[in-house]
């Protein structure tokens, strides 16, 4: 089978047709561009880009056959008043044809997820989904939550909703099985167990306390009890209970009847009965006020290991249907999808879908609709939990935008904020320092917009905050200048707050006055008089004004939480780098020398400073180090 994920895979029949107009939306254009590229177009199955004068992509779509697709867009008066609009701005397409019409869902699908075009139904989701890990990799493996690229070799089981779920299911675990949890640094250099042992968390393969064929034992019924195989693992440990007991080894007795208690409470403590249901995604969708979110419950091997909600983006005058759909190919881009995936809606293209995900699970995926016991009722719970998450989406919206409102009332916006950027620096005396930039928008924090910067020009004193924030802007609003100088892409700020008071603010005034842009709302953020007290906060303008808010305002309360989480991120983003830079060896900036040989000079040497000190003749007489690479050494520290 060949791997559906490549992205070279269609490269061979992929063709480009482009008819330039005018910079203006023109709908005569757009279907001008639209019929050129109908002339050669194949009535075969593949993905279509639609994309703007720029080059920038409008739309990603499939086709059973792209020249019957492509042809509707040219019968305007049938279109929405959206597609008319797309097919206005529309200069240029793409062609990719596949094998079949599965293979072009899942480049659509990956398409999408690459280009993010503003008229498709987008999943406005950027957090990674959790799993369990248990290695294979060692003779006492370890198990851990696990998130990302599944490299290391063990056994996967999730998607859970989320870390809390996986850390609670890995607590279980230990009481269980008393699987390691330590690295495996940690576990080397162990003489005598930990604390996790005296609790009865661990069973200390570390020290001997449990031979290889036992923790493997253990394993295999951790794994027994993900896959859903509880009763089996119950009905085990329930038969060991009763020898040790039958044996007079009541210390042993005990151990298993307190594992077996916790098995107990785990089963009952569901919030969701899925037993007999094995592996399943539930999907329900809700509908309100033009705003769609979906609900989604994951049961792995019975157990129920969480839910999460989703608001998909771009959903305005587009079919429910459409949404779940184009919503589950996006979905399981990251996702290895179940056997059996409920939905709450009877699907045009559920036997397309099916076909698709069989292919990138490599296992056969059925969808549908249940119509009765207990896959209903799991159905029916997860349509109510669709409608209380959008509700109180929509409560959180309204409470949002009329916050922004007053923000803007407050400093004097034409309009309330779309976008939000706040500005941070942290250092230590000078040392590490760096720039952060956050963003917030009407949904919240927008954390894949977040940014930071490593202060590295020459002229920037170490130490100095106002060198520093001038720096930051410098290179944040000249990249603008050059990527967007239109303003077209939405990534230019309506606000911009400050952590500091009226020299911080004057140093970027300054540069925005050199960049020759005015019309950028700048503000900064001082903690008043009564220094690190909140809620005396001192709010800079640019004419020179100075506000004062309420303690108890809500809007002083949401300047806060916006100060404090580019305060948090600039805070994480300086400590990764010292800590990066401690672990740093000035062997490191040596051509030519590689873990190994840097290994080889420390244990001889002892230190890096040793290893800089040394003469050629004492680098020569280390282990590894050839006379062309003791001279090199030697050159480096020497001839500076």
């Amino acid at each position: 089978m060949s791997d559906p994920n490549s992205p070279n895979r269609f490269n061979e029949e992929k063709a480009t047709y482009a008819v330039r107009g005018s910079e203006t939306p023109d709908l005569d254009a757009g279907v001008a561009a639209i019929r050129n590229v109908l002339k050669t177009l194949p009535a075969r199955p593949g993905v279509y880009r639609m994309q703007d004068a720029r080059g920038d992509v409008l739309y990603v779509g499939k086709a059973r056959a792209l020249k019957n697709r492509v042809t509707n867009y040219t019968q305007v008066q049938r279109l929405s008043k959206r597609l008319q609009r797309m097919v206005a701005q529309t200069r240029a397409m793409t062609i990719v044809t596949t094998n079949s019409e599965a293979e072009a869902l899942l480049l659509e699908a990956q398409l999408i997820k690459r280009y993010r075009p503003p008229y498709n139904v987008l999943l406005r989701d950027d957090k990674s989904f959790p799993f369990i890990l248990l290695r294979r990799d060692h003779e006492f493996p370890r198990v851990q939550l696990h998130r990302g690229a599944r490299r290391a070799k063990g056994d996967y089981f999730g998607p859970f909703a989320g870390a809390g779920q996986v850390r609670k299911t890995l607590n279980a675990l230990q009481k269980l099985f008393l699987l390691r949890s330590c690295t495996d640094g940690f576990f080397a250099t162990r003489d005598r167990p930990c604390l996790l042992y005296q609790i009865r968390r661990c069973s200390a393969p570390c020290v001997g306390r449990i031979d290889p064929a036992g923790y493997d034992e253990l394993m295999q019924d951790a794994r027994d009890f993900l896959q859903g195989k509880s009763t089996k693992v119950q009905a085990k440990l329930g038969e060991a209970m009763q020898i040790a007991a039958e044996q007079l080894d009541f210390e042993q007795a005990a151990v298993l009847r307190d594992r077996l208690k916790a098995l107990t409470f785990i089963q009952g403590s569901q919030a969701i009965n899925a037993e007999g249901i094995g592996d399943a995604d539930i999907f329900a969708l809700a509908c309100k006020s033009g705003t769609m979110g979906i609900q989604a419950f994951f049961i792995r091997g019975g157990q129920n290991w969480g839910h999460r909600s989703f608001f998909p983006a771009h959903t305005n005058e587009v079919p429910e249907d459409e949404v779940l759909a184009a919503f589950l190919m996006q979905f399981y881009e990251e996702v290895p999808p179940p056997r059996t995936i409920f939905v709450d809606r009877d699907l045009d293209d559920a036997k397309l879908l099916a076909e698709a995900l069989a292919e990138r699970a490599g296992h056969k995926v059925a969808i549908g609709v249940p119509q009765r016991g207990p896959r209903r009722r799991l159905l029916d719970q997860a349509k109510r939990n669709a409608v209380e998450a959008l509700d109180r989406r929509l409560a959180e919206g309204t409470t949002q935008a009329r916050l922004l409102a007053e923000v803007a009332d407050l400093f004097e916006l034409p309009e309330p904020p779309q976008r939000i950027e706040i500005y941070d620096n942290s250092h230590i005396q000078g040392t590490n320092a760096l720039g952060a930039m956050v963003v917030a928008g009407p949904e919240g924090f927008i954390k894949n917009q977040y940014r930071k910067f490593n202060i590295k020009r020459a002229e920037t004193v170490p130490g100095d905050d106002y060198g520093m924030m001038r720096e930051v802007f410098e290179r944040r609003f000249s990249r603008a200048q050059t990527e967007d100088p239109d303003r077209s892409q939405g990534d230019w700020p309506d606000l911009v707050l400050i952590d500091g008071g009226r020299g911080q603010l004057n140093a970027a005034m300054g540069v925005l006055e050199t960049l020759g842009i005015e019309d950028v709302c700048l503000v900064g953020v001082a903690k008043g008089p009564d220094h690190g007290r909140e809620g005396r906060e001192v709010f800079h303008l640019m004419d020179g004004r100075e506000i004062t808010l309420p303690v108890n305002s809500p809007v002083l309360f949401y300047l806060q939480r916006l100060r404090d989480e580019v305060h948090r991120f600039a805070i994480g983003a300086h400590r990764a780098k010292r800590t990066k830079a401690i672990g740093a060896s000035p062997l490191d900036e040596v051509p030519g020398i590689g873990p190994a040989r840097k290994k080889a000079l420390l244990m001889h040497f002892g230190t890096a400073r040793a290893v800089r000190a040394a003469s050629l003749e004492d680098l020569q007489r280390a282990p590894g180090v050839s006379r062309a690479m003791a001279q090199q050494l030697h050159d480096f520290f020497h001839a500076r």
